[in-house]
C-alpha cells in the first residue's frame, strides 16, 4: 500500500490555508500521496457542538497571533481576512467539483490566496468571478458545476464522513486511520508518514 495522508479542509479556515502551504512538501519528503477531502466546516461545527475559536474573544486574539507566528516560520504570506467568518459553501462546492480535474490545484491556490493573502470578500459573487477569471478558470463552468446535485451531495457526504470519523475542526489529517487535528500538528503527520513501512 502506498503512503497517503487524507486532508480534510475548508478554505474558510486560516489554519487549513497554512496547512495547505506545507502539505505538498511534507508529501514529497515522505513519498506520500495527498488525498484531498473538501468539507463544510460550519456543518462539522453544527454536528459536533464545536465552534470557531473566534467566538471566544481571548482565544480568537491568541489564535491570530499564533497563526501569524506560524506563517513567519513557514515563510508564507498571511493576512487575516476582515470578512471572517465567511460562508464557504459555494467555494467548497467548487473544490469538490474540481477535485479530479486538472484545474483543482489552480482553483485551490486562487481561493486560498484570495482569502488569506489578499483579504478579499469571497462571499461576493463578483469578487469570486474576478479571482477565478484571473486564475484562468471559466466562471460559467464554475457556476454550472457548483449547481450540480452530484457535487452538492458529494460535499455533504464527505462532511458527514468526516464527522463519523471523529473530525471536529479543520484542518484534520488521517494517516493509516489515525487522526491529527490542526496545522500545528503537521510535524506529527510527517512522523507518522515516515514511520509508515
Amino acid at each position: 500500500m502506498s503512503k497517503k495522508v487524507e486532508f480534510f479542509f475548508d478554505v474558510g479556515s486560516p489554519a487549513s490555508y497554512l496547512a495547505w502551504t506545507q502539505l505538498e512538501s511534507i508529501a514529497q519528503r515522505t513519498n506520500a500521496k495527498i488525498i484531498w477531502r473538501p468539507m463544510l466546516l460550519g456543518a462539522v461545527f453544527q454536528a459536533t457542538g464545536n465552534a470557531s475559536p473566534a467566538v471566544v474573544p481571548a482565544k480568537g486574539a491568541y489564535m491570530l497571533k499564533d497563526l501569524k507566528r506560524f506563517s513567519n516560520i513557514y515563510g508564507v504570506p498571511f493576512n487575516f481576512n476582515p470578512f471572517f467568518p465567511l460562508n464557504t459553501m459555494h467555494l467548497m462546492r467548487g473544490a469538490t467539483a474540481y477535485l479530479e480535474e486538472p484545474e483543482f490545484q489552480t482553483y485551490l491556490a486562487a481561493i486560498f490566496n484570495a482569502l488569506w493573502s489578499e483579504q478579499l470578500n469571497m462571499e461576493s459573487p463578483e469578487v469570486v468571478a474576478e479571482v477565478l477569471s484571473k486564475a484562468g478558470i471559466d466562471v460559467t463552468d464554475f457556476m454550472a458545476r457548483i449547481s450540480e446535485t452530484e457535487v452538492k451531495e458529494r460535499l455533504k457526504a464527505t462532511t458527514e464522513e468526516a464527522v463519523a470519523r471523529g473530525v471536529f475542526g479543520a484542518p484534520s489529517f488521517f494517516v493509516k486511520g489515525e487522526m491529527f487535528f490542526g496545522q500545528d500538528r503537521l510535524s506529527f503527520v510527517e512522523i507518522a508518514l515516515k514511520e509508515w513501512p
